[in-house]
């Protein structure tokens, strides 16, 4: 008898895209493609320059400066793509010669920032009929936007940060000893909506405050005033749908003013991480229980970060969540996983399964009162 042929899914990666997180999403993916079961996977790998511009690319030179943080950039292409919505009816065609290209079965995008963590990506795979790894379009939303992810965590119970959220239009009438007065000093202030500390900046006095201001605005029309907490920084790796699993926890020991962009990703030695942190079992145990209540209540399903500051006094604060961490041979994510005995090839293989049972799992979802025509 013969033996069924093992037909290998499709499985996008997708990279890149116009925030100011492109180096990093294109860092990340290095390690997600070495990471891919090439047995059960076949590849396409999608490049969004900095223009918005999907790009089919190849595996051998996709990538300029590879090896250098600071100067990686996707290679040079003509290969532009557009996309066709429809359940497997040509998702993607080459723009040059019409080309359709294979049928994609499920993508996982390591496009970190605006337009590609903050939901629009995860709609747009839902309007092709692509399942990918990562919350869908609610959660990925929600935790983008950290004035909207205080107000459901404050709103379910769970310990936040104190901020104060400013709109472009309140910048001229901010009042900086009523923020002081409310929230203390030193104050970070941040973009609302970016990752990887960009435009962030660590105020202790009022004469760095108006340029604090400006600079976070320069990046998003709404910003972030928040309390300095002098506490440890702590982070956990999620996985899961219904019922997610929480990893070891983690610490960062920065030896700059704080967790800032160059420390994570272009100064080697910056930034120690301590895996698994040192911990007490009770404290460690309470920081993943509510990382796991943080994760449900902000909607999200397969995979983010969630950072804590811990007080002296052994209070848990919640920083941020984080629906795409970042894949790059020294992130957090999989570092966390490893150390709790999931190493990167099984993590990589894991959120891929997670992707297509959710999409299983959605598609008994009736949506419309008849069939379709």
């Amino acid at each position: 008898m013969e033996q069924p042929v093992n037909v290998k899914k499709r499985l996008a990666i997708v990279f890149g895209g116009q925030s100011t997180e492109h180096e990093v999403s294109l860092r990340s993916s290095i390690n997600v493609i070495k990471a891919v079961d090439r047995q059960k996977y076949e590849l396409t790998l999608i490049g969004v320059d900095k223009r918005g511009r999907w790009v089919l690319c190849d595996e051998a030179g996709y990538l300029l400066n590879p090896d250098d943080p600071a100067r990686v950039k996707l290679a040079p292409s003509t290969h532009y793509l557009a996309v066709a919505p429809g359940h497997n009816a040509g998702q993607l065609i080459e723009i040059a010669s019409g080309k359709v290209l294979p049928a994609i079965d499920v993508a996982f995008s390591v496009l970190h920032g605006a337009a590609g963590e903050d939901g629009s990506v995860q709609g747009l795979f839902n309007v092709l009929g692509i399942p990918f790894a990562g919350p869908d379009v609610l959660g990925s939303a929600v935790c983008m936007d950290k004035d909207m992810t205080k107000r459901i965590l404050r709103d379910a119970g769970l310990p936040v940060t104190p901020s104060v959220t400013l709109h472009r239009s309140d910048a001229a009438a901010v009042d900086f000893n009523a923020i002081v007065q409310e929230l203390g000093l030193p104050l970070f202030i941040k973009p609302a909506s970016q990752g990887s500390s960009v435009g962030v900046s660590k105020v202790i006095d009022q004469a760095g405050f108006q340029g604090a201001i400006d600079e976070a605005f320069v990046y998003d029309q709404k910003i972030l005033v928040e309390s300095a907490i002098d506490g440890r920084e702590i982070e956990t790796a999620v996985l899961g749908i219904d019922k997610p699993i929480v990893s070891v926890c983690g610490e960062i020991l920065a030896n700059d003013e704080f967790y800032a962009y160059d420390t994570k990703y272009l100064k080697d030695g910056q930034a120690g991480l301590v895996i698994p942190a040192q911990l007490e079992n009770r404290l460690s145990d309470e920081i993943r229980l509510i990382a796991q209540a943080a994760f449900l209540v902000t909607g999200c399903a397969i995979m983010a970060r969630v950072d804590f500051f811990v007080t002296e006094d052994n209070d848990i604060i919640i920083n941020e969540i984080n629906t795409i961490p970042g894949f790059t041979s020294i992130s957090m994510y999989p570092k966390l996983w490893e150390a709790s005995g999931l190493d990167y090839p099984h993590l990589v293989d894991r959120l891929i399964t997670l992707a297509l049972d959710r999409a299983k799992d959605a598609s008994v979802i009736k949506t419309t009162l008849q069939d379709a025509i």
